[in-house]
């Protein structure tokens, strides 16, 4: 089986050169929750940012607060997403007038009521990747979780929906992403930054058979299932964790906090 590595190092001040991994190149994604406190060190880790619909508002208001020191107009200007895109039913007028004179492409898909704005994101920036570019492709969300539990549920949804694509939701307090079935999976624990809780979840079906390495509680030709055994609440242990599961799972890891 095919192996997969996964690695928060776009948590970290400089992305250090992944040694028999390759070089994966980030687009961000901001939707309409509150900005992590490491929103500007995503944003300079990205080499594309879009922002959903409402997530400008976030951008606009909240980016200048992560950075006290600095004048707010200033921020607002070297901030500047390359697209903003969505149904359009929360940017505020003057936002979208702002960051379209500093030339921000606006995308209105206000005729598309069958997908969310995370979807038509990721459809967008997936679409401006080369098929050649796409397996090196990560697409970080911010504001992906808190708020509506119906919001967090679209936003899994898209994980599953792009399963071939590397989605990673993000939050304050932690990270989701999805570990494909088809893969031997192997995470690389930036400790500084992340962990030690963490969880495993089954998603569309359930595993008859996951195996891990590295947690406290290792999983052992372990089946899970809503109503039945999830892996919430379990540690990592070691620098690498190592999962095998004959369905897709969610992986989930807590962010530390400064």
């Amino acid at each position: 089986m095919e192996s997969m590595s996964h690695s928060s190092t776009f948590l970290l001040p400089v992305i250090p050169p992944e040694k028999n991994r390759p070089s994966l190149t980030n687009a961000l994604v901001i939707l309409n929750q509150r900005l992590p406190r490491f929103a500007p060190l995503l944003w300079e880790h990205a080499h594309t940012r879009v922002c959903a619909d409402g997530g400008a508002n976030r951008l606009y208001d909240e980016m200048p607060l992560l950075l006290p020191h600095e004048d707010a107009s200033y921020v607002r200007t070297r901030y500047v997403p390359d697209a903003i895109k969505g149904d359009m039913d929360s940017i505020r007028s003057e936002v979208l007038d702002f960051y379209k004179v500093l030339g921000t492409k606006i995308m209105d898909e206000s005729h598309d009521q069958d997908t969310t704005d995370l979807h038509k994101c990721v459809a967008h920036i997936r679409g401006c990747t080369s098929d050649m570019d796409k397996s090196s492709l990560r697409i970080l969300v911010t504001g992906a979780l808190g708020g509506r539990f119906d919001h967090e549920i679209g936003n899994i949804n898209v994980l599953c929906r792009f399963s071939d694509t590397r989605i990673i939701l993000l939050s304050d307090d932690c990270l989701i992403h999805l570990l494909p079935m088809n893969y031997h999976h192997k995470i690389y624990i930036q400790s500084s930054v992340e962990g030690p809780h963490c969880g495993l979840i089954p998603i569309g079906m359930p595993s008859r058979s996951s195996t891990t390495t590295g947690l406290q509680w290792d999983l052992n030709d372990t089946e899970m299932k809503f109503g039945a055994l999830v892996s919430t609440s379990n540690i990592v242990k070691g620098e690498v964790v190592t999962v095998q599961s004959d369905s897709d799972l969610l992986w989930t890891i807590s962010i530390k906090k400064p």
